[in-house]
């Protein structure tokens, strides 16, 4: 583009005024800042290579040289992370996370604590404030695991429960109930 203008300052700036209407402020440590034709689009080229972005809807995108990461916040609060590694991270303005990992692994960060995982096979884990998991795996299978069992429930309605103390309580659909002591002995079994 054409100068239209040029002014140095004493303190070592410099700025040119583009007939397009586009500002060119140069620093002296580096630094340089473009101010677009609509007033409203500003970039800033930092001497360590980081650039911020300010949009003319108030969106400021600013990119970390260093870190190869990118740091967009939106005018209503969201803040979307993007790593270089493929990790994305979105911060919502009601404190709610949700990270989209490398390997397409979701996870979901709440603001009352609770966490829920989405694994690329379709697996879900929610775990709740207290620490208690719900686990539900795509053959239809659903864990449970508190401070005081972990519990399997299969599709066709058998529960499998193993208590901290080792012993196991498997209940089948048919009614029977068989329990075993932590060394896998039979302790009950109603056969029916």
């Amino acid at each position: 583009e054409e100068i239209q203008r040029e002014t140095a300052y004493p303190d070592g700036k410099v700025e040119k005024v583009l007939k397009n209407g586009c500002h060119l402020i140069f620093f002296p440590n580096g630094t340089w800042k473009k101010v677009g034709s609509d007033g409203k689009t500003v970039t800033i080229t930092f001497f360590n290579g980081d650039v911020k972005q300010v949009m003319p809807d108030q969106t400021v995108i600013y990119y970390y040289a260093d870190a190869k990461t990118t740091h967009t916040t939106y005018s209503d609060g969201l803040e979307i992370l993007q790593f270089s590694n493929g990790q994305i991270e979105k911060h919502y303005p009601d404190g709610k996370k949700e990270i989209t990992f490398p390997d397409q692994t979701i996870k979901n960060l709440f603001t009352d604590g609770q966490e829920e995982s989405i694994f690329p096979d379709g697996t879900i884990v929610r775990t709740q404030r207290d620490g208690s998991k719900t686990i539900e795996f795509n053959n239809g299978q659903r864990e449970l695991h508190t401070s005081q069992f972990k519990r399997r429930e299969y599709p066709d309605g058998t529960v499998k429960t193993v208590y901290m103390n080792g012993q196991q309580e498997t209940k089948y659909v048919s009614g029977r109930v068989r329990v075993k002591d932590k060394d896998g002995n039979i302790i009950m079994d109603t056969k029916l």
